[in-house]
């Protein structure tokens, strides 16, 4: 009886194998299942997305459809293509995908939800003069939390303190944007910002599992464990005026109580504001001192810009209005998210559409499958586009007068997008300016207020989480240590 059972089975299987593999229409993008029924590309995907999409880009060109744990993603790397998808919210749809990812994630549903009644929210709150007082509230809590724990560290002005550089940065910068955005211990709401950034940590070094469901039993544990502390400890956050948070915050939250969202709801959603608004600042502020700390050419060109506004008068000023003109520290800043910004941007295709390239060729997206575009393949590390693009290049974005450089350029064609750590069009960043201006409060006043270097006579670069693709500004594998005082000066 063994024999009809096993046959009956790998009938089964066969079929399965033929009716789920899709098959490929003349005007569609080139097609690649896999070999493995179902799955796909799913593991290689997941291990690196880089060096996969990289692979098929090698094979299939700029434009190609993967199998991907049973859904069909269709790949776009042409960066003078992008408008195409960027600009057409009729037939690709950006929040299927988030609303997906915000379960997965942050175990939070918000169907009543109105994303653009949120952005316009958020576009009055991180601009203008509601931009300034925020960034002059991020310094505050920048300069007070670099001073307690350079007091802590160093005893006297000639103890030197090792440290490892991520930990540094993620940890100073997401405290002080917590105090800012959230509130905290110092804000009254009797909330240490020290446990926020702890369990945030574990939460964050689960997030790529959870947003792909992988999570083993074990850490499928401490995830829910932690996302429930960290609701318990962000439940005060917003509400009412002496909760110490900002304005913003507490105009999101009374617009999830007129949503009807209820308060355990609610404390989910923070969670979600709480990673979209500190996620990424620190790491990136680790990519630009470690890069800094290893070229010392780009180094000395970034103090003497800070030293040049230090020698103005201006060293206890914040930094948003009064050091907009800092080109060198802008294009170090450029240069280090070229090399570590890697989100991918997501479309759900909710009806067929033909997208039509730059150089003329069209292709039909079928209804039902995912569009993503993966902007660190291309335009940002394009050797077409920017010259050596693993090396940094501090200057790369100034032109030899000192002036902005806006001019790069594929295939001869001048190009729109030629770095996109913020996304683009209506989906673009609408934290960008807060974001640039925490990350320039921070490094200068580590510059001007820390005698600041590596411990390794021959320091390399950690490499990437390759994990990480996709979700954001880059984490590293492995750190930098490095060791600091108080300069004698301050």
């Amino acid at each position: 009886m063994i024999w009809p059972t096993l046959l009956l089975v790998a009938g089964i299987l066969l079929l399965f194998v033929l009716v789920s593999k899709r098959s490929r229409s003349e005007k569609e993008p080139p097609l690649d299942n896999g070999v493995v029924p179902w799955l796909g590309h799913a593991l290689e995907f997941g291990r690196d997305a880089a060096r996969f999409l990289t692979r098929m880009k090698d094979k299939h060109g700029d434009i190609f459809t993967v199998r991907v744990a049973g859904r069909y993603v269709t790949v776009l790397l042409d960066p003078c293509s992008y408008d195409a998808v960027i600009e057409d919210p009729l037939s690709l749809d950006f929040t299927r995908y988030a609303q997906i990812l915000m379960d997965k994630i942050f175990s939070l549903r918000l169907p009543h939800s109105n994303p653009a009644a949120e952005k316009s929210m958020m576009i009055q709150h991180f601009n203008g003069k509601s931009l300034s007082s925020l960034s002059n509230t991020m310094y505050r809590h920048l300069q007070s939390l670099l001073f307690q724990q350079t007091q802590r560290a160093c005893h006297n002005q000639t103890d030197w303190n090792t440290d490892r550089l991520f930990s540094f940065c993620y940890s100073l910068l997401f405290r002080a944007g917590y105090l800012s955005l959230f509130g905290g211990e110092q804000n009254n709401n009797r909330t240490d910002p020290t446990d926020v950034y702890e369990e945030y940590r574990k939460f964050d070094n689960l997030l790529t599992k959870m947003a792909r469901s992988t999570l083993k039993r074990e850490e499928k544990r401490t995830a829910q464990s932690v996302r429930r502390r960290l609701w318990e400890l962000l439940a005060p956050a917003g509400l009412g005026e002496d909760s110490g948070s900002s304005p913003w915050l507490r105009r999101y939250r009374h617009l999830l109580q007129e949503e009807g969202v209820d308060e355990e709801t609610q404390r989910r959603a923070l969670l979600l504001q709480l990673w979209a608004t500190q996620g990424n600042v620190g790491p990136a502020a680790f990519w630009l001192l470690g890069f800094l700390l290893t070229n010392p050419e780009a180094m000395r060109a970034v103090r003497k810009e800070f030293s040049s506004i230090s020698e103005q008068g201006l060293a206890q000023c914040p930094l948003l209005d009064r050091l907009q003109h800092t080109p060198v520290f802008d294009s170090a800043l450029e240069e280090t998210l070229r090399l570590s910004a890697a989100p991918f941007i997501t479309r759900e295709v909710v009806q067929g559409k033909t997208l039509q390239m730059a150089d003329g060729q069209e292709y039909q997206l079928r209804r039902g499958d995912r569009l993503c575009l993966f902007p660190f393949i291309s335009p940002q590390m394009d050797p077409e586009v920017h010259q050596e693009p693993q090396n940094f290049k501090y200057d790369r974005f100034l032109n030899q007068d000192g002036s902005v450089k806006k001019d790069f350029f594929k295939r001869g064609r001048r190009l729109k997008y030629y770095t996109m750590p913020w996304g683009a069009g209506t989906n673009g960043c609408v934290g960008k300016h807060f974001a640039i201006s925490s990350i320039r409060q921070f490094v200068y006043l580590v510059l001007s207020h820390l005698e600041l270097e590596l411990c390794d006579p021959d320091p390399q670069m950690p490499k990437v989480n390759a994990n990480r693709y996709g979700f954001g500004v880059l984490q590293p594998e492995g750190d930098l240590t490095i060791r600091y005082k108080p300069r004698h000066s301050h």
